[in-house]
């Protein structure tokens, strides 16, 4: 992809609009563990329940100036674990700003946008529900405050892929789309990415993880925070172990590619965690196994040849397979504007996606209604409130003129 900046007098602009902007919105404490209901919800905020049995929330900047600007922000929020009750994600709702986390419909209503999201009415792979649920808000809130002028959608993680999707198949619906570490380049091919760690992690360290790869038993989702995750972390500290490590991470291509502490660490832990929470909860909602490694080729450890011969071979359903490519592909036949922003680090979501993504735009013939922008970090998700608003800025100058040509622009 082709690489520009952006001049930094624009840069500096926008850094000043959001220092100035920020600096009158209230800042929420976080409660990463408080229970939808619990906390106090501010004048300008209420909640409701949909016909899907998922909760809602919308906020109006009726406390804020500007007032109202007759536009609607939708938020998607990222994976939740299946175990987790149904419930609006709060260690979802912040972005860091600069003085602190910034409460995400404060972010929109700041500026004169009215925000709602829901809670989905499932957990775990949530999405085509998802997107039904997504839909229903839009009418849900023309029939409590207005229909909006314009309608935009911005997710996160798994909710970047629900974004991508929702502007893709609803261009009536949705004006444009904001994805963010999303597997928006292929679903599968994150699915694989997931599987593949698990069957390395196990070549490498092998006997440290009951069960196998796709077959997860139940006691190691009970005893992953008391027991298997400290027994991990053990593992993967361990300087003696360095040379296994930075292999596991070269032959999947996790960042940071190398026995790195902490980084390495988090990296390791959070995709193991992918594979033991989100596994059953897969092969539940597409209908089979998914996971396919028969033809893989691994490269970049001490001896590829033995890896190869001796890593597990596991083959897909291809009910699974059929119901991926059906219903969770993105095609990049955009009719509306849609900006990404991807961390060249990110460890769950790797990068290759937004290049994958790239690649079927261009290939649909609709590069005018697309839009990249890089982030140079290590990390998943894990953007400040400037970058989260030099993207919006960036979707915000598309919805003006859909013909310029697409560019990339590295941050900072």
């Amino acid at each position: 992809m082709r690489e520009t900046r952006l001049p930094r007098a624009i840069v500096v602009a926008l850094g000043l609009v959001l220092l100035l902007t920020l600096t009158g919105c209230e800042v929420r404490p976080v409660q990463t563990e408080a229970p939808w209901g619990v906390l106090e919800l501010p004048d300008n905020c209420y909640e409701g329940t949909q016909a899907s049995g998922s909760l809602y929330l919308i906020c109006m900047p009726g406390d804020h100036d500007p007032s109202w600007n007759g536009e609607l922000v939708l938020y998607a929020h990222g994976y939740v674990s299946p175990d987790e009750p149904i419930g609006i994600p709060e260690d979802q709702m912040y972005v860091e700003g600069p003085f602190g986390p910034v409460y995400l419909p404060d972010f929109a209503n700041i500026q004169g946008y009215a925000f709602a999201t829901t809670s989905y009415p499932t957990n775990g792979l949530a999405v085509l529900p998802a997107i039904t649920d997504l839909v229903d808000l839009v009418d849900i809130f023309a029939a409590h405050e207005a229909p909006p002028q314009r309608v935009l959608l911005a997710g996160v993680s798994e909710g970047g892929l629900i974004t991508t999707l929702a502007v893709e198949r609803h261009p009536a619906v949705f004006d444009g789309g904001l994805a963010l570490c999303g597997p928006y380049g292929s679903f599968r091919e994150q699915v694989n990415y997931f599987g593949d760690f698990r069957v390395v992690f196990d070549y490498f360290f092998p006997g440290l993880v009951p069960g196998d790869p796709v077959n997860i038993p139940p006691e190691l989702k009970e005893n992953w925070d008391t027991h298997y995750a400290n027994l991990i972390e053990e593992a993967v500290t361990d300087a003696d172990k360095a040379h296994l490590v930075t292999q596991l991470l070269t032959v999947t291509g996790a960042s940071p590619l190398a026995f790195d502490p902490p980084d390495s660490t988090e990296a390791i832990l959070r995709l193991i965690w992918y594979n033991v929470f989100a596994t059953e909860d897969a092969k539940q909602k597409l209908g089979g196994q998914p996971y396919d490694n028969m033809t893989r080729i691994y490269s970049g450890s001490g001896d590829d040849a033995a890896l190869n011969a001796d890593v597990v071979r596991i083959a897909a359903d291809q009910v699974a397979l059929d119901e991926m490519e059906a219903h969770y592909r993105t095609t990049g036949a955009l009719a509306r504007p849609l900006v990404t922003l991807h961390e060249t680090g990110d460890f769950i979501v790797p990068y290759w996606h937004a290049p994958m993504y790239e690649d079927k735009v261009v290939a649909a013939g609709r590069s005018a209604f697309y839009r990249h922008l890089v982030s140079d970090t290590h990390g998943h998700c894990e953007f400040e409130a400037f970058d989260v608003l030099l993207a919006f800025q960036a979707l915000q100058e598309m919805l003006l003129d859909y013909t310029y040509l697409p560019i990339v622009t590295q941050l900072p």
